[in-house]
């Protein structure tokens, strides 16, 4: 006998009801009607977007062993809902939204070991207690490599990372080096990774966290002389990931610190995730030790994504929200959205809003007006490098004659108009901008800022430099 999606669900219905109480049953699971049976998908109908996040949020699991146990490992749920249709007189219409089942990462519980000095070990996040530590992994279970769609932009640093998620510590791949532009999908690769190694290892001790957030700790183990115990916590972990590691530049005590912990993980066959906005070869004021084993692993780069990947972005994400798109309108964002994958997914919820708050069609117009917009709003990621290219194209000089020793005093003034803006415009360190712009010294920099304040009040036509070149960055 052939299944259909009424049988299907019956079945279902009758595992489901032997689980649940009977009230909660007639509640959330007599309104549902089977629709459609295609393959291995069941399609539900639920009366409203509440009902359907009620049944994730508290029966998810359930709904997935029924299923599975009617149409085996593969088996998938979307939702269809009858949605009142707010533009004029117009039919209700459906949105179709597929399960997400990701449940919240758990927390990982370890043992310490009690041959300690002290045996009250200090946990950078949460003080732990004398033998046993809970660590909160930091992942979010939402990003996945289900929604990181495989593109020749992307494509090697996906595969690398599906590589380690499957032998976490056991490819050639450590440290697996992720680096690229903002907004081209760094995090939501190193969470992924996370989240696939928590999910086929759940015993092994999985940490995410942002290089600043991890200065922040280490900064603070030093005022409290914990210094020690800060090394041995993260010397436990099976798999550390550390984001925008670039953020590590100029701090000598932090890049120490992860140094000893890198080594500790690497030689215990621990595996570490970095990821960073420039390649190792790139990056400024990181010690040489530190850098050489950054380029021990893989370095996989992420560039802009192509049209072809930049349309199947867009269509992933209607299909995660539930929303119908004329192909004309996809086509149009994607062409004109080039950059990166956020400033891609930014406009089309926007598109999404205007719609739904102006009780407009979604139209090639509307489509237009929303793009730029949000083009014209999206502001760029400005760099040391990028400052040094504006201030010398200003006064047509080349970048490696604003980076000279020469005194004379144009370049001069261009050197401290760089330096300037880079403080204003950048979260480098001083010391960091002064390595980058000629190898000069904290104290060359904080003079040059001084010098370029007291002159944009006494001097008019540096002042003018001044608002032309901040009007040409902020562009």
């Amino acid at each position: 006998m052939n299944k259909t999606a009424e049988s299907v669900w019956e079945n279902c219905l009758s595992f489901i009801k032997d689980n649940i109480q009977e009230q909660a049953y007639k509640t959330w699971f007599e309104p549902i009607k089977a629709v459609e049976l295609t393959d291995s998908a069941l399609y539900i109908q639920v009366p409203s977007k509440f009902f359907y996040e009620w049944l994730e949020e508290h029966y998810v699991k359930l709904l997935k062993v029924a299923l599975q146990k009617e149409l085996g490992k593969s088996a998938k749920l979307l939702y269809k809902i009858k949605m009142e249709n707010p533009y004029g007189n117009k039919l209700p219409f459906t949105e179709q939204i597929p399960s997400a089942d990701k449940a919240p990462v758990k927390t990982q519980e370890i043992d310490v070991p009690v041959q300690q000095k002290n045996p009250e070990l200090k946990n950078p996040f949460i003080i732990p207690g004398i033998r046993n530590i809970k660590i909160e992994s930091q992942l979010n279970s939402n990003y996945s490599f289900d929604n990181f769609l495989e593109g020749d932009s992307n494509r090697l640093a996906r595969s690398a990372g599906m590589a380690v998620a499957n032998k976490p510590g056991g490819t050639s791949f450590n440290p697996l080096l992720i680096f690229g532009g903002v907004g081209l999908g760094k995090t939501h690769l190193a969470h992924a990774i996370g989240v696939e190694i928590k999910e086929k290892y759940p015993d092994k001790t999985v940490l995410y966290i942002s290089a600043e957030i991890f200065t922040q700790q280490y900064i603070e183990s030093v005022k409290k002389n914990t210094r020690n115990d800060f090394i041995h916590f993260y010397q436990l972990i099976d798999v550390l990931i550390i984001d925008d590691v670039q953020f590590l530049s100029g701090k000598a005590g932090t890049q120490d610190v992860f140094f000893h912990i890198f080594n500790y993980l690497h030689q215990n066959g621990k595996q570490v995730i970095l990821t960073s906005d420039k390649a190792p070869v790139d990056m400024q004021d990181i010690e040489q030790r530190l850098l050489s084993r950054f380029k021990w692993g893989l370095s996989a780069e992420l560039n802009q994504p192509d049209y072809e990947t930049r349309v199947a972005i867009v269509k992933s994400i209607l299909f995660r929200d539930g929303v119908e798109m004329p192909e004309d309108i996809i086509e149009y964002v994607a062409r004109n959205i080039k950059s990166n994958v956020r400033e891609l997914e930014g406009a089309i919820i926007s598109l999404i809003a205007q719609s739904s708050f102006n009780k407009k069609e979604v139209t090639i117009e509307l489509a237009k007006q929303v793009v730029e917009k949000f083009v014209k709003n999206v502001k760029r990621e400005i760099s040391i490098d990028y400052i040094q290219k504006v201030v010398s194209d200003y006064f047509q000089l080349d970048v490696s004659t604003l980076q000279s020793s020469t005194r004379k005093r144009h370049v001069v003034q261009a050197r401290q108009l760089a330096m300037f803006f880079a403080k204003k415009f950048t979260k480098a360190s001083l010391a960091n901008i002064g390595s980058q712009i000629g190898d000069r010294d904290h104290a060359t920099v904080l003079h040059a800022c001084k010098t370029v304040d007291n002159l944009i009040t006494t001097d008019k036509q540096f002042k003018k430099f001044v608002d032309d070149i901040h009007k040409k960055l902020s562009l």
